[in-house]
């Protein structure tokens, strides 16, 4: 049958498949499968498999789907029945059942699954998935793990770190090449491939001959959807389109790779077995369908720009001269134009993108092989599918299944050899596409995965050309957006550079194959091949060079530029990424001797590519003015290759330099960034716009110095060393335009500078002298040596935490250079210099990280300016280091003053760099420290502090560098006269010092002084002139030499290039000389200038000593110390390092220059005899008074501003304590609102706005300022001890049933279902959720005030923090938030004095007088009918208050808007203030004293302004509960007359604490002390009562009846009525003739209590009873009548708080033990009373007995409210709810977040939740915490505020080792609890402080 079915389903005409009948159909597809399995089984299968390829045809074949897809794609995308989708799920089945081979699909599944020899984990994720990455098990930096093995692998201790993936990655777990094994997880510890068994031929072989069928349909599938994308409308839809319809497909294979290792090694075979796929896809054959389809895949490739091997024939006769033809900018010559990736479409695009004026350039193309560009071939479904992959831009679903198949070695390899084939391919379509990001990611993500393991890259690295092929695209990548250079010579420049708008560079569309090259560049073995291979050498220097000199910065003279442009951004990125790091790869495989040879290499083509560059750019010996780039990459290249040689490869650094013109050439463009950064500094590029000072700034930034400044300043130094020194001083000057201001006259004319700008550009010039001369970066320092000075010098500059360490100490940007973040060398170097403070808290609640600060001895010996000033980004950095290191000298008592930076010892030079110290040792150098010597002494303009320290600091390195010690006599011969025409004999510094210069001619502008002097017909001496002289003819120079010849810096420059140059050649470049120097020459018409001659006869000795004085101020200050102490000399005791300013620099200099030659100290010894007044005394005190030092003033104003606000910090803090602390019970100088002194009448108040005092008057009241706000800490207490745990598993749920406010609602919902609405509303409190807590700072203001300070507020924009139309604002005085104020009532202190006299009245006249005052509705000096403005005010605040609540927390009547509801609401928000203050005191008042919140207590006037409200709501007199309380009534039965209307609430039901507010509220206020008194004794009567009756239902039977005996027997003794056993005894009595206590069920036995009861217990539970209520009341009473509260021990607090409230009589003796019942005093009989209350519960259990039981037994011991307990480990949170579904939607939510009060977890800001435009954060904050919400966000650590309409972030609770946050878990590092901060959080939480501790609100707009 089966057969004969078979048979029928491949011939004969059969109905099409279709319209079989389903059942049959299922059947017949599992009977034919089996059948055919069976056929191919047997020996001789030819039969059976031409059988299956028959029905694979049918059933796979493309043709009916896409067709239909093409022609009806409506019908597609409605899903039509017969549609494709049906044909694709047919298609499928069949190749399920096939492939099962007739069982079933599962079972065959499981049955593979068992043979997977897979070692490897091998997960694939995609973006945003979270990983970990651990470095110590790492081989490979790119080493990643799925969370699942790194959490079953054994990490503790490693340097681990969780990302959020970003471009996709897959597990390493068990891959050893990229992974150590220890690090692997207990599934993939490698498994042998032995105890695997072998496959059965039979599982899988249905599987080889389906699957080649199934993938060349799915290719069919791809061939047929890809249309060209038309030139102007992007495809993205139809491809999208195409790519959902094949989604099954897909999906398909790649559950097929998850079947394991057999699975995967079939699919392998399919995949490149070459022979299926050439019988496949030929399209050669009959079939029609088949050669369309090769049509269309020949169509695709041509477009591509890609040619098929097979039409070389037809173009083959260019194919020769592709190598010398330049690549042709106009159309697209063919298939193959020689520049492939430029098709006529893309052309027309980049002419479109407007670059305006900058015309794209192309470059000839490089000798390369065409074929790496242009030529595809694909042999196999693998390369076509990869084809493919890319056409369609990288579809996740392709990638993920091409991943998937990773773990199967054969496959890697095929897959990267296709991967690395189609390359050049995949840059053409990375550059076309729209989404170049996405694209970017998805191919990082595959590469990552193929070139990170070494033994793959080289094996492709032989065999494919890989590093040919990287270079040529990345080549290819640049040349398509390359412009003419601007630099130096515009019009012939022939250099071309990239252009940095280029969306190429812009959006950093090159990193990923940037990426790949350094990754792969980080193997050895492939370095090696770049680094010997000289072809691929010359091709990366030229990719290099369109680097250098990109993005020109030209400087605007006139006005501001228009448009700034942010391209630097895309400029420095591209220089760190494209040159940069592949540089530091491949110098990390040059670190030993055997590598010289690849160091002069690339030092060789790099020198080559530089000449070729200074000749494109038509260089001579002058840079082009005004004009600069920060990008050099060449140079740098050569300068860190030479670093390299010289450090570690022993190399002779003489071997690798250029001859001397060369290096002259070189130095020019890294002088003059560094000149370019002291102009940026000086504001002279203020009018190029913020860009400019940007640039500077990341020039010097962490992550770019030691690619872009270091290299600079070490080829700076390298040129120095070698180079004439008098020729490299002169030309730093003359960068440095300060040439003409270093001249001896006083005045002088700057051709090239604004006088405003000099000084700090002299500064600059000198600041880089001396970091060129003491910066040991490259000169000799070892790498730990280098981090530890790094690290001091951030240090110095702030405490930082370790993360901004970690990213602000330069590490190598290669990450596999050796020091990585986090090394052990980091670690232990940070130990060393830096000391740990643990993070704390401030009162102010803002929070401190962890943080390193400096160690003593490292401000003591390794403070070091220079490498400060090196890495500043903010020049204010320097400074704050300097104050830093003047505060330790202070506190340390090393130096009072104000300290000079120190001068610290170098490190040693290595010996290849000695010749750096000659720059010490040169007539030029000198001759301008004398200047600037003479010049500071004389007071001349703009020079500075800072200049002379510089110089200072010049001459003591020039003096601890001195060549060798000179012989005294050598010197003495000849003397000064041998060389009177010039300015110093030698170029020793040493010798130097003591020669006298006696007369100058200086060259001066007419006006100048010292015109007017005769000149001395003696000698004259040279002058250091100015830059006129050198415009004069060379010719007129030489002549006058004989003569006075005026030495200029600039004309013995020039001198020197011309030596060398024709030196070098013969033909020195005349042509281009003079138009160099014309560029200088000055604007405008400068005045006349005139020699004179001045007469100076001074020596540097001398200047030195002359300055001693100055500085001291003192004549004569400087007197040699060995004249006291000749050891001095023998025994230096210089130190390394000194601190000290001026004066001792001044004192240690001349030391040492006596030490160095005895010559030197005779002539000290002279001058210091002959007393020298300093050389002008008039003129110099004239100037002390005008300049002496600017800089000192300026110190001197700094240091008072300091003390003036350290002092006005210390006024605010002291303020802050009083006014604003939260809890500080020692400062109790009450800001109260009432003043203490009897004798004033009135309360008095002072204004806060308009600062007058007075009292609040009816017509202009007073007011404090609050701030209102609902909250629901009350209702969050528990009854429990455990702190309830935030869930961290399924299992963990927390319910709300044990809530305070749960409970108190289920009361109310009880009392509501039997009794009369109205009196249930009275026998309750509310606001235990939602009620509104009312705080004030103290402050008060007159309300008329108040309205203009919020008027003014309004119609000022800028305060946004809070909001102004709901009344928000901050107090005028101490800024705290508010948004109402409480109007205080007129009243008199003094009055109140008299109502506090205690009465002699019985306890019956005072109930009378109570009831009667309730009785009195108007009875208020305010009469409410007079409308006054208090009452108004009041009025407005009450309205306030209601409004500060949602309504559902205000409305709990039946009836809505029955005032009983007002009623309740009023006399709860007093409940709630009160009870919330007990919470704040921590819940009881043992510890007494006035209250914490006492000075900013408003409970006083809140009291007013509720009474007064309240009266006007009277109670009808006939259900005051006052009469219920206090008198027998009669008519016991009416209440029971009519059974259809509800009954009141049995008073024994009432809650007495709300009953004391209702009475006390009801009366006028101020409130006499004795009537209080009297209502409370009342109360504390029911309250007992309930106490007993709430003992005796707890109790079980027999106690009962044996109390009910002992009590009855007592009851006739004289103090019955205060006996707690005779009155249980009457109430059981009572009560058992209801039924209350019947109907004992089981299930109550549970609830009762097995403990015995004894007498100590009862009493103990009465008291407990009864001391909530004490508690309450006590505080009434403190803040109504001022009394202060007793301080009492826990035990005691009961008989304290009884005896203060008055109960206790005041004859009670208390030695015998305190009994709660004699504080009863009973108003009316007691008995009579108490069977009264009864008979109400009696008739009610009568119907409920159940409910009235429930009734009785009130929770009255309440703990304090906590937020949820949080686990010791964040990682326990972030592992549970990161992936936790939302409730919603059930998908993961993108930002999870869960409430800290109750543990919801909820989404923030997600839309799936939202209900009525309110997202669920604040939706949940209104239902949980009535407006205010904490909640932790999962993913970011944070915890964020919702207050309102306001939110902020708080902060974390979870810090990592160091101490330190991990906002958005950037970092990743384990995070640990830090119970302090928790516990501020909810301290502020539970005192309701967020509004003022955080600073940072904004409004949430419901968004969150």
């Amino acid at each position: 049958m089966a057969a004969a079915a078979a048979a029928a389903a491949v011939g004969g005409p059969q109905p099409p498949q279709a319209e079989m009948t389903a059942p049959g159909l299922a059947l017949d597809k599992a009977a034919t499968a089996a059948h055919l399995k069976a056929a191919l089984s047997r020996p001789d299968n030819r039969a059976g498999a031409e059988e299956l390829q028959a029905l694979l045809e049918r059933v796979l074949s493309a043709e009916r789907p896409l067709a239909a897809a093409a022609d009806g794609e409506e019908a597609a995308a409605a899903g039509g029945g017969g549609g494709p989708g049906a044909a694709e799920e047919e298609a499928l089945e069949w190749c399920k059942c096939l492939l099962a081979g007739g069982g079933g699909y599962d079972e065959f599944c499981a049955a593979v699954r068992a043979y997977d020899p897979a070692a490897l984990c091998g997960l694939v994720w995609t973006a945003n998935f979270v990983a970990y990455r651990c470095r110590t098990c790492g081989i490979s930096p790119c080493m990643s793990l799925c969370a699942e093995c790194f959490h079953q692998g054994d990490h503790t201790g490693h340097d681990f770190n969780m990302f959020r993936s970003q471009a996709g990655g897959a597990c390493d777990c068990g891959d050893s090449n990229v992974m150590r094994e220890s690090g692997f997880c207990k599934r993939h510890q490698i498994k042998s491939s032995s105890n695997i068994p072998c496959v059965p031929k039979d599982l899988l072989m249905m599987s080889e001959f389906v699957l080649p069928r199934f993938i060349f349909c799915l290719i069919q599938y791809l061939r047929e959807g890809y249309n060209e994308p038309a030139a102007d409308v992007p495809s993205e839809k139809d491809l999208n389109k195409v790519l959902q319809l094949l989604e099954p497909q897909i999906s398909f294979l790649e559950d097929l790779t998850k079947m394991g290792g057999a699975m995967r090694s079939v699919l392998t075979q399919v995949l490149t077995n070459q022979q299926s796929y050439k019988d496949l896809t030929s399209g050669l054959g009959e079939n029609a369908y088949a050669r369309k389809s090769h049509e269309k895949y020949l169509i695709a490739l041509k477009s591509s720009g890609l040619t098929y091997p097979e039409d070389k024939l037809v173009y083959g006769i260019q194919e020769p001269s592709a190598g010398t033809s330049t690549l042709a900018v106009q159309g697209f010559a063919g298939a193959t134009g020689t520049l492939g990736q430029l098709d006529s479409s893309d052309e027309d695009q980049d002419g479109s993108q407007g670059l305006g004026k900058r015309k794209r350039v192309k470059l000839s193309s490089n000798t390369k092989d065409q074929s790496i560009m242009d030529v595809l071939k694909h042999k196999s479904f693998l390369e076509e599918l990869l084809f493919w992959t890319i056409k369609y831009e990288f579809p996740q679903k392709m990638v993920t299944f091409l991943l998937n198949m990773l773990p199967d070695q054969e496959y890697k390899v095929a897959f990267t050899k296709t991967f690395v084939q189609h390359y050049a391919f995949i840059m053409k379509t990375l550059k076309k596409s729209h989404e170049s990001d996405t694209m970017s990611n998805r191919i990082v993500h595959i590469s990552v995965q193929l070139f990170s393991n070494e033994e793959l890259a080289r094996q492709v690295t032989e065999e494919c050309q890989l590093l040919d092929i990287m270079v040529t695209v990345l080549l290819y990548m640049m040349e398509s957006c390359l412009i003419k250079s601007e630099l130096q010579d515009e019009e012939n420049s022939l250099h071309v550079v990239v252009n940095c708008g280029e969306a190429l560079l812009k959006n950093n569309t090159y990193w990923p194959l940037v990426s790949d090259f350094i990754n792969i560049l980080s193997h050895q073995s492939v370095a090696k091949r770049f680094l010997e291979d000289h072809g691929l050498l010359v091709t990366w220097m030229n990719f290099v060079s369109f680097f250098q000199g990109m993005n020109l910065n030209k400087r605007e003279l006139n006005e501001h530029v228009e448009f700034e442009s942010q391209t630097y951004y895309a400029a420095f990125a591209a220089e760190l990424e494209a040159c940069a790091q592949p540089m530091w790869g491949l110098l990390s495989h040059c670190k030993v001797r055997e590598t010289q040879e690849y160091t002069r290499n690339v030092v060789r083509y790099c020198l080559e590519a530089l000449q070729d560059w200074f000749d494109a750019i038509n260089f001579v010996d002058e840079p082009a003015p005004n004009q600069v780039t920060f990008h050099l990459p060449l140079h740098r290249y050569y300068a860190m290759f030479l670093s390299k040689a010289v450090k570690c490869q022993e190399l002779d650094l003489d071997s690798v330099l250029p001859d001397q013109e060369m290096l002259m050439k070189l130095m020019i463009h890294p002088l003059q960034i560094q000149a370019s950064l002291a102009e940026i500094h000086s504001n002279m590029w203020v009018r190029n716009g913020l860009q400019i000072k940007g640039q500077a700034m990341t020039y010097v930034q962490s992550h770019f110095c030691n690619s872009m400044i270091d290299p600079d300043i070490y080829l700076l130094q390298v040129c120095a060393s070698r180079l004439d020194p008098d020729y490299f001083i002169s030309s730093v000057f003359e960068r440095f335009k300060v040439v003409d201001l270093l001249t001896m006259a006083s005045q002088h004319q700057n051709t090239v500078l604004d006088a405003e700008h000099e000084r700090s550009m002299l500064e600059g010039a000198l600041t880089f002298l001396v970091i060129l001369l003491s910066l040991r970066l490259h000169l000799g320092m070892s790498d730990d040596e280098i981090l530890r000075a790094e690290m001091v010098a951030q240090l110095c500059m702030n405490d930082r935490t370790h993360s901004s360490l970690l990213d602000l100490i330069p590490e190598n940007p290669n990450p596999k250079s050796g020091i990585i973040p986090g090394s052990y060398s980091f670690e232990s170097v940070l130990s060393a210099v830096a000391d740990f403070k643990a993070p704390v808290f401030e009162p102010g609640g803002s929070m401190q990280q962890g943080m390193y600060t400096p160690k003593a001895e490292v401000w003591d010996h390794e403070f070091d300016p220079v490498m400060v000033i090196l890495r500043t980004v903010y020049r204010r950095d320097v400074q704050s280091a300097m104050d830093r290191y003047t505060a330790f000298l202070k506190q340390s008592g090393k130096f009072p003053g104000n300290p000079w930076p120190p001068y610290k010892k170098r490190t040693p030079l290595h010996p290849s760099y000695k010749g750096l110290m000659r720059l010490l040792h040169c007539k030029t150098l000198h001759i301008v420290l004398f200047t600037l010597l003479y010049k500071i002494l004389m007071d001349h303009q703009n020079l500075s502090e800072h200049v002379l320290c510089m110089v200072l600091y010049l001459i003591e390195l020039g003096l601890e560098n001195s060549a060798e010690e000179e012989s005294d006599e050598e010197a003495s011969v000849g003397g000064p006269e041998r060389c009177h025409d010039s300015w110093f004999p030698g170029s020793n510094l040493v010798s130097n010092m003591r020669h006298f210069i006696n007369y100058v001619r200086v060259r001066v502008p007419e006006t100048a002084p010292e015109v007017k002097r005769d000149s001395p017909a003696s000698t004259s001496s040279d002058s250091l002139g100015s830059l006129q002289s050198s415009r004069r003819p060379k010719v007129l120079q030489r002549e006058n030499s004989g003569t006075a010849q005026v030495f200029s810096l600039v004309a013995e420059r020039r001198k020197k290039f011309q030596e060398i140059i024709n030196r070098n050649s013969n033909e020195a470049n005349q042509v281009v000389r003079p138009k160099t120097s014309n560029k200088w020459s000055a604007p405008g018409s400068a005045p006349q200038l005139t020699t004179a001659i001045l007469e100076i006869k001074e020596s540097i000795l001398s200047l030195l000593i002359k300055l001693h004085h100055k500085l001291s101020g003192k004549q004569n200050s400087y007197y040699p110390p060995w004249l006291d102490d000749i050891e001095i000399l023998v025994q230096p005791d210089i130190p390394k390092y000194s601190h000290g300013d001026g004066i001792t620099a001044v004192e240690r200099i001349l030391l040492k220059a006596a030490l160095q030659s005895r010559m030197n100290k005779r002539i000290i010894e002279e001058i210091c005899r002959k007393v020298t007044p300093p050389v002008p005394p008039k003129k110099i005190t004239a100037a002390e008074k005008k300049t002496l030092d600017k800089e000192e003033r300026r110190q001197k104003a700094r240091e008072r501003q300091q003390k003036l606000l350290a002092e006005f910090a210390s006024r605010q803090k002291s303020f802050m304590e009083t006014a604003m602390d939260v809890d500080s019970p020692e400062s109790d100088i009450p800001m109260e609102i009432t003043t203490a002194e009897p004798q004033v009448s009135e309360a008095v108040y002072d204004c806060v706005i308009c600062g007058q005092s007075g009292p609040s008057s009816e017509d202009r009241p007073t007011g404090l300022v609050v701030l209102l706000q609902a909250s629901s800490v009350l209702g969050q207490c528990r009854d429990n001890i455990e702190p309830k745990k935030l869930p961290i598993t399924e299992e963990e749920q927390i319910y709300p049933w044990d809530t305070c406010a749960a409970v108190h609602d289920v009361r109310l919902s009880l009392l509501q279902r039997y009794f009369k609405d109205s009196s249930c509303l009275l026998a309750v409190s509310i606001g235990w959720e939602g009620g509104v807590y009312v705080q004030t700072c103290g402050h008060t203001l007159h309300i008329d005030c108040h309205k203009s300070y919020m008027e003014s507020l309004r119609n000022d924009q800028v305060l946004q923090g809070f909001s102004v139309d709901k009344g928000e604002f901050t107090c005028p005085l101490c800024r705290q938030f508010a948004n109402s104020v409480l109007p205080c009532y007129p009243g008199s202190n003094v009055e109140n004095n008299l109502w506090q006299r205690p009465s002699n009245k019985s306890i019956q006249d005072l109930i009378k007088e109570v009831e009667e005052l309730q009785g009195r509705p108007g009875a208020f000096p305010v009469s409410i009918s007079s409308e006054t403005n208090l009452s108004k005010e009041m009025e407005s605040v009450m309205k306030d208050i209601k409004n500060t609540t949602q309504k559902k927390y205000r409305d709990y009547s039946k009836t809505p808007g029955s005032p009983d509801n007002d009623f309740l609401f009023m006399y709860s928000v007093a409940r709630t203030n009160l009870e919330l203050e007990l919470i704040h005191r921590g819940g009881n008042l043992c510890s007494g004293g006035a209250s914490t919140a006492g000075k900013r207590s408003c409970l006083n006037q809140l009291f007013h302004v509720l009474a007064l409200h309240m009266r006007l709501y009277s109670i009808d007199s006939e259900y005051n509960p006052w009469r219920k309380l206090t008198q027998l009534l009669e008519q016991m039965n009416s209440q029971l007359g009519n059974e259809e209307q509800q009954p009141e609430v049995p008073i024994l039901y009432h809650d007495v604490t709300s009953l004391l507010l209702i009475q006390i509220l009801m009366m006028p206020q101020p409130l006499r002390k004795d009537h209080f008194t009297c209502i409370v004794k009342v109360l504390f009567t029911l309250l007992y009562t309930q106490g007993l009756v709430a003992l005796s239902v707890k109790c079980s039977e027999e106690d009962r009846s044996a109390w009910k005996h002992t009590g009855a027997l007592k009851k006739n003794t004289c103090d019955a009525e205060k006996s707690y056993e005779v009155l249980l005894s009457f109430v059981i009595r009572e009560l058992s003739k209801g039924k209350l206590y019947h109907e004992e069920g089981t299930q109550e036995c549970a609830t009762i209590s097995p403990i015995a009861w004894s007498p100590e217990s009862m009493e103990k539970y009465l008291q407990d009873f009864c001391l909530p209520f004490l508690r309450i009341t006590s505080l009434l009473q403190h803040h109504l009548f001022g009394e202060d509260l007793p301080s009492c021990q826990e035990e005691e607090e009961f008989s304290v708080l009884s005896s203060c409230l008055g109960l206790l009589p005041t004859f009670y003796q208390t030695e015998h033990p305190f009994i709660s019942a004699s504080c009863l005093d009973w108003p009316v009989p007691a008995f009579d009373i108490i069977s009264q209350w009864c008979f109400e519960i009696n008739s009610f259990t009568e119907r409920h007995a159940e409910q009235g039981k429930a009734l009785l037994i009130q929770e009255s011991r309440w703990k304090l409210p906590h937020l949820l307990q949080l686990p010791e480990n964040y990682n326990t949170i972030f592992q549970y709810y990161h992936r936790k579904t939302c409730s919603v939607c059930t998908k993961v939510p993108k930002d999870p977040a869960v409430c800290l009060v109750c543990g919801t977890f909820v989404c923030l800001k997600g839309l799936c939740c939202k209900q009525q435009s309110y997202c669920e954060c604040v939706l949940h904050s209104q239902n949980c915490g009535a407006g205010t919400g904490i909640f932790l966000l999962i993913n970011a650590s944070v915890i964020i505020i919702i207050r309102g309409h306001r939110f902020c972030l708080w902060g974390s609770v979870y810090l990592d080792a160091h101490g330190e946050e991990d906002r958005d878990l950037r970092r990743g590092k384990p995070l640990y609890i830090c119970k302090e901060r928790y516990k501020v959080l909810e301290q502020q939480w539970i005192s309701h402080t967020f509004d003022h501790i955080n600073k940072r609100w904004g409004p949430h707009y419901n968004g969150l």
